[in-house]
């Protein structure tokens, strides 16, 4: 242990109370950063991991066209035209699904297609009714690309499978259309009825797609909807949904069609989850602000206070950077014990907060708090403690390095 060590922790006794604050905020700081970051980013990861596992990372939908305008060169009626391109026009729906998913397979990233027929409805059950949309499925081509298998939560998928005229319905309508596995009901398509028995009931957890989505076979959607052929979208996974972007430019140029990857889809919530994980660290950062601010004034008092002691080690051989090394060893200290027992205090309360049964509705649906679990909550609560205190000590340090100890003898120290 170095002497300017030892001589740090004397002086750290001088200001017990002052120093005690300081460490209070910066375990507070830490602790709560920890805590919020784990709980913004758990929502996130939720709501991300839910989109993907039903709508996909990347929807191709929409044949893109290219269109012309011709201009006339050498005179009206040459016979001459020049064609420029002027913009893109979007076809809606795939023609022919069965070639653009075999197209679509061929990239490397690509982990399962599914082609997905899509039209809004309204449902009927003997209780009431309300407008829903209809999507007719492969059922073993949508379950490689979704959690569909794994949202179940009433019934039973293999029913689906093998059920004459079944559906898979959300869990929101069936409490509004007080449906249960087996019930039957109407689903009416430009004025033609057709009859349906739920064969399961799934729940994503976000009541937007929980609120409106029938699943049907995809024979079964033909036949409803009129469409012996074409597709309104495929639907794809992907092993790495980072390269959402990447994968949906190039699939784009290369087949044709407009392909969209999950971050554009989803941008806007994105952003609003960003701003909120942003504004949360921001606030909480106000603790360790403070103890940037109480070890300023703790250190500057001790300054003042030890200006005999800062002498007598300068008459003693002592360098200034002897005496700025001592006084940043009694923030380092404070820092070093206010981080650790900072973090394990966040990872203590973010245990703790998951398995709070907190039932969640609106946006999500949750039975727990959400929470992820990640290094970098902690490494990033450490950077901002070390950064806001050892900045708010390089002043007093520095001051005390000023001293000469001729100027305190004499009582003219600054």
């Amino acid at each position: 242990m170095s002497q300017n060590f030892r001589i740090a922790l004397r002086f750290l006794t001088a200001k017990k109370r002052a120093m005690l604050m300081s460490l209070s905020c910066i375990i507070l700081g830490v602790g709560l950063f920890i805590v919020t970051q784990a709980a913004t980013t758990g929502f996130q990861e939720f709501f991300i991991k839910t989109i993907l596992g039903t709508n996909g990372a990347i929807l191709i939908q929409d044949k893109v066209q290219a269109t012309m305008r011709s201009i006339a060169s050498g005179g009206y009626n040459s016979g001459y035209e020049i064609r420029q391109k002027e913009g893109q026009k979007y076809i809606e729906g795939i023609d022919y699904p069965e070639i653009l998913t075999g197209g679509v397979k061929a990239f490397r990233n690509v982990s399962g297609v599914s082609a997905v027929l899509r039209e809004t409805v309204t449902i009927h059950s003997s209780f009431r009714e309300q407008t829903g949309q209809a999507y007719g499925i492969l059922l073993a081509d949508h379950l490689r690309v979704s959690s569909l298998g794994s949202q179940i939560v009433a019934g039973s998928i293999e029913d689906f499978r093998v059920q004459q005229a079944g559906a898979l319905v959300g869990r929101v309508i069936a409490d509004k259309l007080q449906l249960d596995p087996g019930d039957t009901f109407e689903i009416v398509d430009k004025n033609d009825v057709h009859h349906y028995r739920v064969s399961a009931i799934y729940q994503t957890g976000v009541n937007d797609i929980d609120s409106v989505r029938v699943y049907l076979k995809m024979d079964d959607a033909r036949a409803l909807f009129k469409k012996p052929t074409g597709a309104t979208y495929l639907q794809v996974s992907l092993i790495e949904r980072d390269r959402a972007r990447e994968d949906a430019a190039e699939m784009t140029n290369s087949l044709g069609y407009r392909a969209d990857a999950w971050q554009d889809r989803e941008k806007s919530w994105l952003g609003v989850f960003k701003a909120f994980r942003v504004a949360t660290a921001i606030t909480v950062s106000v603790f360790t602000l403070i103890a940037g601010l109480a070890m300023f004034n703790t250190l500057a008092m001790i300054v003042l206070e030890k200006t005999k002691e800062i002498a007598i080690l300068r008459s003693m051989g002592y360098t200034r950077e002897d005496i700025s090394t001592i006084f940043l060893w009694q923030a380092a200290i404070v820092l070093a014990i206010g981080t650790l027992v900072g973090c394990a205090l966040g990872g203590i309360i973010t245990y703790a907060v998951s398995q709070y049964p907190m039932p969640i509705t609106g946006i999500f649906t949750s039975h727990k708090f959400l929470v992820q679990w990640s290094k970098w909550h902690y490494i990033e609560a450490v950077i901002i403690s070390v950064l806001t205190v050892m900045v708010a000590s390089l002043m007093p340090s520095r001051r005390a390095a000023r001293l000469e100890p001729g100027d305190i003898i004499r009582g003219t120290a600054q």
